[in-house]
């Protein structure tokens, strides 16, 4: 069976959704995100990489990464910081907030989900957004994060029924507003959804001419090639066989897998299998089926793999994160 490999990916990765922001302001105002270092404590313990997302409800605004390019945000429209970079969200371009510190942040996070935040001219509401934050494994291979543009920006689709955008809107803000039980792990599964869609929506947009990962899906034999490769990880794959399998040469699968995804065939699958098994190293897997699901004979052969592509041996790496494990006697 053919693997739906961007599903296979952001499971394995972990996306998780967590803090929820309903927000007010009135002309002029300015807020501004403090660094991914500062935010991922408190908001996301123990996480890797930050994503930031600002959907406008009603009104416009502005959005800049610090530095950056400037981005007009309409109502029906999200924004994506991909890398959760410091960024502006503002009423009109090139404005600064303060400085955010620590303690500020900590104060403005404090409470029950969602948090809710006010800037600008209470008395006359000119934007209103709902924004929120998810998180996901960086290493040892993420290669959905390391082909997405830093800031991408999508909109509703409208049609019958309302958009997706909308739909998300109104579930978000009911549960926001309704605070029922089980609210919280709502508006985190929303927030993955969307981050979902808008990234779908991305991959559809990509011009045939465009490299990388995501490019690869869409190609038919190097989309077909990454299929085969995540849904049979543990099988003993040559390049002869992947070719066979595609309906290409071996030589031409080579040259084309390199030249759209960036890296060959077999080391890709070799990458792959060791963020799976960072998966397994983070639940109660035993070393030796951990192994096995990824195609090592042993853990030695295993052992000397991972500590070849991260650093240290996977048993290090397991105690580090202080994961539960449960070796067979």
């Amino acid at each position: 069976m053919a693997a739906d490999v961007l599903s296979d990916v952001l499971k394995t990765v972990r996306l998780t959704g967590a803090a929820f922001f309903s927000v007010e302001a009135g002309e002029p105002w300015v807020a501004e995100q403090p660094v991914r270092e500062m935010v991922l404590p408190k908001i996301l313990p123990g996480a890797e990489h930050l994503i930031s997302y600002h959907v406008v409800t009603e009104g416009r605004c502005f959005a800049s990464m610090i530095g950056g390019e400037t981005v007009a945000v309409e109502a029906g429209e999200v924004v994506v910081f991909t890398h959760g970079d410091a960024h502006v969200m503002s009423s009109s371009p090139g404005m600064r907030a303060d400085s955010v510190t620590q303690e500020m942040f900590d104060m403005n996070t404090n409470g029950p989900l969602p948090f809710f935040a006010s800037y600008g001219n209470e008395a006359a509401v000119s934007a209103r957004l709902v924004c929120g934050f998810l998180a996901c494994d960086a290493r040892p291979f993420n290669p959905l994060l390391q082909n997405l543009p830093p800031v991408i920006k999508s909109r509703d689709d409208g049609g019958e029924g309302g958009g997706w955008l909308g739909r998300f809107i109104e579930f978000a803000m009911s549960e926001s507003t309704n605070r029922r039980a089980g609210g919280e792990s709502i508006l985190a599964r929303l927030s993955e959804l969307m981050f979902i869609e808008v990234v779908r929506r991305h991959l559809e947009s990509l011009p045939p001419e465009r490299s990388g990962w995501l490019a690869g899906l869409k190609d038919p034999f190097i989309g077909k090639a990454l299929s085969l490769m995540h849904a049979h990880p543990a099988q003993r794959w040559t390049l002869d066989d992947l070719a066979r399998e595609v309906g290409l040469s071996r030589s031409v699968l080579a040259e084309r897998f390199a030249e759209i995804v960036g890296t060959p065939p077999l080391q890709y699958l070799a990458r792959w299998r060791m963020q799976i098994a960072l998966a397994g190293l983070s639940g109660n897997a035993s070393m030796a089926r951990i192994a096995a699901d990824i195609g090592y004979e042993s853990e030695a052969a295993f052992s000397r793999a991972f500590k070849k592509m991260m650093g240290m041996p996977p048993s290090a790496w397991r105690r580090r994160a202080g994961a539960p494990h449960f070796e067979p006697k």
